[in-house]
């Protein structure tokens, strides 16, 4: 099964990292840059690949928000408040919040979508989702090219001692997702003393 599977990643690989990159991303881009490592893979088409499926992925969330609204109000209904959040990012950041977005973990879908709800440019944000993802891609597959030996290491680590892999692995997974929720919860808590200050000033005046 493991051979197969590293067929399949020699012969389709790239097939694969653009598919995974319109899905999600690092995980996919860090095969991709460890395959470089090993010589499976060329670099510069792997980040242009890379780059143009996590492009893609973007601009179908754009137009989701932009031309489905039911399925937007209906999506909205199960993620309001990471609905809110976006549109506070982006009324403080702007544009970078393009950039931003791809490393915002809970997020990277809601705010191309929020972005479409917005009268925003698509023209611009299709250069700016372009440029951001390069740069991306070229990021993380480089990192895992140049740290490919480690990499490696730790896969065939994990594969003997993987009773002491995957717990490591749950408590990771848990410890990022407890460090977004508490930067979730630190916008909304920002926004709702900024609303209370507001609230206290009206009824002064």
């Amino acid at each position: 099964m493991e051979q197969f599977l590293i067929d399949a990643l020699k012969e389709y690989g790239y097939i694969i990292l653009f598919l995974w990159s319109v899905m999600e991303g690092e995980l996919g881009l860090i095969m991709a840059g460890t395959m470089v490592h090993t010589g499976d893979m060329n670099m510069a088409l792997a980040i242009l690949i890379a780059g143009l499926g996590g492009f893609t992925g973007d601009q179908i969330y754009f137009y989701i928000g932009r031309y489905n609204k039911r399925f937007i109000h209906k999506y909205m209904h199960k993620h309001r408040r990471k609905f809110a959040i976006a549109h506070l990012l982006l009324k403080k950041y702007g544009w970078p919040i393009i950039f931003i977005q791809r490393y915002l973990y809970g997020l990277r879908t809601i705010i191309p979508m929020s972005i479409g709800l917005t009268r925003y440019d698509a023209r611009k944000f299709a250069l700016i989702n372009f440029i951001s993802a390069q740069v991306w891609a070229a990021i993380t597959i480089v990192l895992a090219y140049i740290f490919g030996e480690e990499i490696l290491k730790i896969v065939e680590y994990s594969k003997e001692h993987w009773y002491f892999a995957l717990p490591l692995a749950v408590v990771l997974f848990l410890g990022v997702t407890y460090a977004f929720k508490s930067f979730e919860n630190s916008i909304i808590k920002k926004r709702e003393i900024r609303n209370a200050n507001r609230n206290i000033t009206k009824a002064e005046k």
